[in-house]
This record gives C-alpha cells, structure tokens and sequence, in this order.
C-alpha cells in the first residue's frame, strides 16, 4: 500500500553551512488540512518547496505517497499542486490563457479550465490581463493553476497574505471544499486567526523543528494564539 501523502523525520535543511531546518519531524494524512504556523524566517517556505520538490533536504528523510523523494518518479510529482509566494501566472496573458497554458503542459482538457474558473469565481474576469486583477482574485487564479492536473497533495504558501476580508472568506470556503472532495492541504501562516478555522490539525514551525502540533476543527483561536506567543518568546 502507498504510505501517507508526508512523512518528514528530522529533515535538515541548510544553506551556506546555516541550518533553515534542524530536523523536522512531520505526517500528514489523506484529506487533512494541516496549518503550519510561525513567525517570518521560521522556515516555512523552505519547509514547503521540500515538499514542492523544489530543493532537496539536507538530512533527514522524507516520503512522499510511500516513495523517497529524493528520487520521485514523475507519478508522485504529478501528485503535487503549488502555490508559492509569486503566482507564476504570466501578467500580460488573461487568466483563462494563463490556465490554458499550463492545462496544455499538463496535458488537461479545456472543459478542466472553464470549470475551475467558475469555481474561484474568475469566469468573469477570465478575458482580462492577469495585470489588472486584484492581490485577491490572483491568488484565486494562481490555486486554479496548482488544481488543474487534481493533485492529492496541495501546498499553499501564505495564501492569505494582503487579502481583505472578503478573499479571505472565499479562500476559507475554497480550502473546505478541497479538503471535502479528499484532498491534503498544508498551507503555511503567520496569522493565527485566519488559519484555525480551515485546520484539521496546526502545527508550529520554531528554531526549525515542529514545537507543538494541535487538533483544528473547534479549537479556539484565542487559545492557539495564546500557545503560540508563548512558544515564540510573544513574537507573534
């Protein structure tokens, strides 16, 4: 049977000799909605493009779907959405030629542009250069990129960084659905009180390993909040 979508065990990281990561220890579940909490510089990033196989660890292990990933085989990257601090959505194309491109890489039909486009609300904005979206609606079309191929494990990176209330609201309600239709999600956060409501599970990320791990669900964000400050020296 494949194994779990994460399985990191004292995962290393390092960059000019300084450790970002100083062994990691981290699983994560089909159909969880893991938030990896911390302040800025705390590694989540790097945590992250790990997982994206976009760097290799420095030490320690991590499996992705049962496999060593450090030699994923094309079916196990094919598994992985992204969502990184920049949308790699090209300014000058519309939204849906920006979705069109990457779904003719993916090999993915156009019918899977036009129903993801009605999904992150864009079906209306899909014939508009990507130059004049809001922060909120290419954050929308940069998950719709990561989502074409249907990927079982989805990592968002600050997704709800300079988004007004209602993004927010909308993202949250996106995150649900996802994880509803069975897919993992960890997405990384420095703010608490958007990130618990979407949680199956938080964890924090400090002095590069996991200090705490806690259920989402219905915890309170005032107590998370309260944990975390506390973990963090009241850097929060």
């Amino acid at each position: 049977m494949p194994g779990p979508p994460v399985r990191a065990e004292g995962l290393v990281r390092t960059f000019a000799g300084t450790p970002v990561l100083a062994g990691v220890d981290l699983a994560l579940d089909a159909g969880e909605v893991v938030v990896l909490l911390g302040p800025n510089g705390a590694g989540k990033t790097t945590l992250l493009r790990l997982l994206a196989l976009l760097l290799r660890p420095s030490g320690g292990r991590l499996a992705l779907f049962g496999e060593d990933a450090t030699r994923a085989s094309p079916a196990v990257r094919r598994r992985i959405g992204y969502v990184g601090h920049e949308s790699a959505c090209y300014a000058d194309l519309t939204g849906a030629e920006n979705l069109a491109f990457y779904a003719e890489l993916y090999g993915v039909a156009p019918a899977r542009v036009r129903d993801l486009l009605d999904w992150t609300g864009l079906d209306g904005a899909a014939r508009r250069p990507v130059r004049t979206y809001s922060r909120g609606m290419t954050q929308r079309l940069a998950l719709a990129r990561a989502l074409l191929h249907e990927p079982d494990l989805l990592l968002l990176d600050e997704p709800f960084s300079g988004l007004d209330p209602e993004a927010v609201a909308q993202l949250q309600t996106r995150i649900g659905e996802l994880r509803t239709a069975g897919h993992t999600i960890l997405l990384t956060t420095h703010d608490v009180e958007r990130a618990v409501p979407v949680a199956t599970r938080l964890a924090l990320l400090h002095r590069g390993r996991v200090a705490w791990t806690r259920a989402g669900g219905g915890a309170d964000a005032a107590t998370i909040v309260a944990a975390y400050r506390t973990v963090i020296g009241g850097r929060a």
